[in-house]
């Protein structure tokens, strides 16, 4: 094979600040076999990149209607997950159920009051609560309603999520509620705004390219904010679905901004240095390994952004538990791992 050279970085746990450290000129490599993933066996070719949406808008509150009550309705029971690699499971998003809720009851003559639902980003939002104001006199068809609907979210997603709760509790009338016209833009808004699986690869069909996380709502005391986690292996594919979801929130006059930018890893299918691995690893041992694209953040993503042209695999032993104070290694794969890299170096293709 032609020379080594090792890139160690630092803070991959906690940002990934090292990759983001990286500048233009430093490596003269290309090809770069990553170290750091997590079953043996199975040989990475590409991630998602992510970007954070950040919409808000501020209201002044109005004072509620003669004759009204209030009631805290919560959503709770949901399995939630990681918002990557388990946003293609079909699992129940705690804001998007709430919203569907929530757009009948005010047609109905309920009012929002406020709306917290999600606690980060990479989440998918697994409980939410609003409180609402109704007419006293519809008291009773507003208890039936969310009764209605607790039986209807338990049978459209009783195969997937454990029981979903759903109660209503009467609270104290509160001094002011989100105006009538904000309130209704706002709904319509987040029932709107796209969530979940945009787009599968089209070169790997059963992976996903592109999705999005509802993640976290906050409405009250007169300001309204809107997070979302947006992924894609395909920076293109990403920006695209950035300009959608800025679109869904700033046609209400929301401020939108976005940050946390990183890039994806382009799946290449047809990469020299990945037939070279296969071919070595089903030689060494007798079967073919797996190749992966995994819907959350690597460092390939970040350093392929700097370093133009890389040609990468991200390989490892097998870990459990990573990034966490149970954070182990099976120690008979770490002999395998160690004799495939150095037959995988024995292979290196050679540039035509």
């Amino acid at each position: 094979h032609g020379p080594l050279e090792a890139l160690i970085t630092k803070d991959e746990e906690t940002g990934m600040f090292g990759a983001f450290g990286l500048r233009p000129g430093t490596l003269n490599g290309e090809i770069m076999l990553n170290l750091d993933s997590e079953d043996e066996g199975e040989l990475f070719i590409g991630c998602a990149g992510g970007l954070d949406i950040n919409a808000t808008k501020q209201y002044q509150e109005v004072k509620p209607l003669n004759n009204s009550i209030a009631f805290k309705v919560t959503l709770k029971g949901l399995r939630g997950g990681h918002s990557g690699l388990e946003i293609h499971t079909g699992r129940a998003n705690a804001n998007k159920l709430m919203v569907y809720f929530v757009y009948e009851a005010t047609n109905k003559g309920a009012g929002l009051v406020s709306w917290d639902g999600g606690n980060m980003r990479n989440a998918i939002p697994r409980e939410v609560q609003v409180i609402v104001t109704v007419p006293a006199a519809s008291k009773e068809s507003f208890l039936k309603l969310v009764a209605d609907f607790e039986a209807l979210f338990n049978k459209e997603y009783g195969a997937i999520e454990t029981p979903i709760s759903f109660k209503a509790e009467q609270v104290e009338l509160p001094q002011g509620v989100v105006p009538q016209d904000v309130q209704n833009a706002l709904i319509q808004t987040i029932y709107a705004c796209p969530n979940g699986v945009i787009r599968m690869i089209p070169t790997i069909p059963d992976t996903v390219e592109t999705s999005t996380n509802l993640a976290i709502i906050t409405i009250g005391n007169g300001e309204a904010s809107i997070k979302i986690l947006a992924r894609s292996s395909s920076d293109n594919m990403k920006t695209d679905l950035a300009n959608s979801l800025e679109s869904c929130f700033t046609m209400i006059g929301m401020k939108v901004e976005r940050g946390g930018d990183y890039s994806g890893w382009q799946p290449n299918v047809n990469s020299p240095i990945l037939h070279a691995m296969k071919a070595a690893y089903k030689k060494q041992f007798g079967t073919e390994p797996e190749v992966k694209v995994v819907h959350a953040g690597l460092e390939c993503g970040i350093i392929g952004a700097t370093i133009k042209g890389l040609d990468m695999i991200s390989f490892g032993p097998t870990l459990r538990s990573p990034h966490s104070p149970d954070e182990r290694a099976y120690i008979p794969s770490v002999a395998k791992f160690y004799d495939f890299l150095v037959t995988t170096l024995e292979n290196t293709p050679v540039k035509e």
